[in-house]
């Protein structure tokens, strides 16, 4: 029988749930937030709505309605400059976000994070074996994970984003400490033109023992897009039953 890692952190389950707001404008993304309703009570925002109007105002009409922001920019500077952002990010009533880079970047993000929760990003979901040959990583992809998931547990970040594929070696090398958001959920099969190449389900996420999913595309791109997150709402609440 293979091993169940289901998270045991105190998170309220509804809150697992994290919906990705991808869109082009803050203003598709307050229309979507409006429409999902009370069936989704954390958002992620990222970089194509960086690039658009009032990203941070956004952030405080979320605040505002009580939604939890993860705010997922992936900073990647010198280490004295990701300290900065991050220390002005945690100003902003901001639940999580994330970093890339090596040691020096994360210990600079995790000494100025307060009380913002700081992720470190592994190996993006988006990439298999042969896009870690293209950018010069000649380990595997669960050694490459493995090994900067240690590293941010070593040095204080609060948690890590991860494929679904690899949070059941992490839960079993380095145990629950760690908070584990996977992307790339896909509640039903992937589309021939996903870019999500290492997808896994709710219910594997789960067991193997992520603490949040982020889901962007299946809800909305759904006709019924409170039905549909609804639907993974129940999903996720069913593996904690």
């Amino acid at each position: 029988m293979t091993r169940s890692f289901v998270s045991r952190k105190p998170i309220p389950v509804r809150e697992r749930l994290i919906m990705a707001l991808d869109v082009a404008s803050v203003a598709e993304a307050k229309a979507l937030v409006e429409e999902l309703g009370d069936s989704v009570l954390f958002y992620k925002v990222g970089m194509e709505l960086f690039m658009s109007d009032d990203y941070f105002g956004l952030i405080e009409w979320l605040k505002a309605r009580s939604k939890k922001v993860f705010v997922d920019l992936k900073f990647f500077d010198i280490p004295a400059t990701v300290g900065r952002a991050i220390k002005a990010l945690s100003s902003k009533g901001v639940d999580l976000a994330t970093i890339h880079g090596n040691d020096a970047i994360m210990e600079a993000a995790a000494s100025a994070k307060g009380d913002l929760k700081v992720l470190a990003v592994t190996a993006l979901t988006s990439l298999d074996r042969g896009d870690l040959d293209d950018l010069g990583f000649q380990c595997d992809i669960a050694e490459l994970v493995l090994s900067r998931a240690r590293r941010a547990l070593q040095i204080g970040c609060d948690g890590i984003v991860s494929s679904g594929l690899e949070v059941a070696m992490i839960r079993d090398r380095l145990g629950d400490k760690l908070l584990v958001i996977t992307p790339g959920i896909r509640p039903v099969d992937n589309r021939e033109d996903d870019d999500q190449k290492r997808a896994v389900s709710v219910e594997s996420a789960i067991q193997n023992g992520a603490d949040y999913l982020v889901v962007g595309r299946p809800i909305r791109d759904a006709k019924d897009r409170k039905a549909m997150a609804e639907t993974i709402q129940t999903q996720i609440a069913a593996q904690f039953g």
